[in-house]
């Protein structure tokens, strides 16, 4: 060990500033929402995979609709809007919230949890 390396009571190595949770989660929301809307407008517009499985082995014409086909988030937009890119990228950021808030309640439930255990 080199002198200038030693700890003196007086000399406290340079602490590295810590970033708060709140401002974590505030970054990584921004980011995911980027990304979710973002990205969203260079979306494939080719069938997805069970689609392309299912007409490559000839039972696509068989599928029925689900219950929630007609729903307000149903084909991955938003049934209001007409616009297509917008559409998905409002469903996007729609299902970056709502993840984030199940999260932030997963969350909040284990930190009560630990307060009175």
């Amino acid at each position: 060990m080199k002198a200038d390396d030693e700890r003196r009571p007086g000399n406290r190595p340079a602490r590295t500033p810590r970033v708060s949770t709140r401002a974590f989660t505030v970054g990584a929301l921004a980011f995911a929402l980027t990304v979710a809307c973002g990205l969203s407008l260079f979306a494939s517009s080719h069938p997805d995979g069970l689609e392309s499985v299912a007409a490559a082995a000839g039972f696509l014409d068989s599928a029925r609709d689900s219950s929630a086909a007609g729903g307000l988030l149903s084909g991955y937009g938003v049934a209001f809007i007409d616009d297509p890119s917008l559409s998905v990228a409002i469903a996007g950021a729609i299902g970056c919230l709502v993840t984030f808030a199940l999260a932030s309640l997963g969350q909040l439930a284990a930190r009560r949890r630990r307060r009175k255990g």
